[in-house]
């Protein structure tokens, strides 16, 4: 690919849509995992107790182990959110850029 080609691209507008979007999507989905996630590290630092309580009288199994699943599915949950969206809006617009770019 050559610098100018690089240049077009850079410059359509299309593009950077698509990277502006594309960025402020990531950052609003990291974040929200960020915030699950620290948000169960800090409540095992600080009050173990509360992943540590037994779901019932006689289980063994504790709070935790339901929450810690539920945070492994909302990953997956964001990962297909990403890929819904990617695969729809962002293959669109890349898809623009590319007609953009034969047609000059």
């Amino acid at each position: 690919m050559t610098q100018e080609t690089i240049n077009k691209i850079k410059n359509d507008p299309s593009f950077q849509e698509l990277t502006t979007k594309r960025r402020a999507f990531a950052i609003k989905l990291s974040i929200a995992m960020l915030v699950v996630y620290f948000s169960f590290i800090l409540t095992i630092a600080f009050n173990p107790s509360t992943l540590g309580t037994p779901l019932s009288a006689d289980s063994v199994t504790t709070v935790g182990i339901p929450v810690g699943i539920a945070i492994i599915i909302f990953a997956f949950i964001l990962t297909g959110i990403y890929t819904k969206r990617a695969n729809g809006e962002f293959d669109d617009l890349s898809n623009k850029i590319k007609n953009n770019l034969k047609d000059n």
